[in-house]
């Protein structure tokens, strides 16, 4: 089933080192997407992924280009607060890829209007909230596409 989470230039590691742990848990691959605004060695990554880490399934892309190369024919959705549908509308399919941006911006502006039909976010119900925390979104669009699988099972 793995679904298979993208962190576009991710920041901070202890989101990186949490969504590794989820990834893990949650029978996913993960792919990080350089540049990164951590080491990989960073003692926040790793304990935050505790001893977990060296089980992921990894994959490193030096830049969004090779990412989308060795990636071209995936099945791909992209979360972002710009979204117009809500995150329970994306048909969750295994190997299906969800690529999240970096947490100060989130998606390249590029690229949010190449995928505009792809696009979907996470509603918020507070005027007083811009975005979830990434840990926090990438967890809860994992475990409904989880549901939706299972269910289709």
């Amino acid at each position: 089933m793995p679904l298979n989470i993208v962190l576009i230039e991710p920041e901070i590691p202890n989101n990186t080192g949490n969504i590794g742990r989820l990834a893990l848990a949650s029978g996913s691959n993960l792919h990080l997407v350089k540049p990164f605004g951590f080491e990989i060695t960073d003692a926040r990554l790793k304990r935050a992924g505790l001893d977990y880490w060296q089980h992921l399934n990894l994959h490193y892309y030096e830049n969004l280009e090779e990412f989308f190369s060795k990636n071209k024919d995936a099945n791909m959705v992209f979360l972002s607060s710009h979204g117009e549908s809500n995150h329970w509308d994306i048909s969750f399919e295994n190997n299906m890829f969800l690529v999240f941006g970096k947490e100060s911006v989130g998606l390249p502006k590029a690229l949010l209007e190449k995928q505009e039909n792809k696009l979907f976010k996470i509603p918020l119900y507070s005027n007083h909230v811009r975005s979830l925390n990434l840990a926090n979104a990438v967890s809860i669009v994992v475990y409904e596409g989880i549901r939706q699988i299972t269910r289709q099972s």
